[in-house]
């Protein structure tokens, strides 16, 4: 794709991204909807594998590719469909999260869900300039803080973010790593 066609087609899902973020925070149907997918504990589990097509986009550096990429770690929350039974922790640490979401916004609030957009700044950005230990380490920081503030910020049924947490924690690592000794090895030849 010419890189004009990769920035249009790129800024088409940047632009998609931010309606979906301001119609899930504004439109009360569309955001219980989507939370009632989002107990399928699958999509927590596919959530943290988009972190590997952003991190080869960002190597390949395209706009397209990494945007595509956000769009689907975004809207993949209501992918799958509503579960037939539904775990108790995964009820309460997802009732905690839409109470956060909608409800009073501080400057705490607004300072610790700023960590979001870091994130991604950081991991794009590491990519981008291929530094893999800043990447790896942006990767396995963002999932302790991940598990952290579930545990500290909803108590017990933080707990529910852990397998899936760990598991997004080693396949993106893996798959990272596994990219690096490739890249090292095409490099030398």
């Amino acid at each position: 794709m010419k890189k004009k066609a990769d920035f249009i087609v790129g800024l088409f899902f940047a632009v998609a991204t931010v309606i979906f973020i301001v119609l899930f925070m504004t439109n009360d149907f569309f955001f219980k909807w989507a939370f009632e997918r989002h107990h399928n504990i699958l999509s927590w589990y596919i959530r943290p594998l988009f972190i590997i097509p952003m991190v080869l986009f960002a190597f390949k550096k395209s706009y397209t590719g990494i945007s595509a990429s956000i769009f689907a770690l975004f809207t993949s929350m209501f992918w799958f469909p509503v579960p037939n039974a539904k775990n108790p922790q995964v009820i309460e640490f997802l009732a905690f999260e839409m109470d956060y979401l909608k409800g009073e916004w501080t400057a705490q609030k607004v300072a610790i869900s700023l960590a979001v957009p870091l994130f991604f700044i950081m991991l794009l950005a590491a990519a981008w300039k291929r530094n893999w230990k800043w990447l790896l380490g942006v990767i396995i920081g963002a999932a302790v803080l991940k598990f952290a503030w579930s545990i500290v910020f909803s108590g017990e049924a933080g707990m529910s973010v852990l397998k899936p947490a760990l598991f997004g924690l080693v396949v993106c690592t893996g798959v990272v790593s596994c990219f690096l000794i490739k890249h090292k090895r095409t490099y030398k030849k």
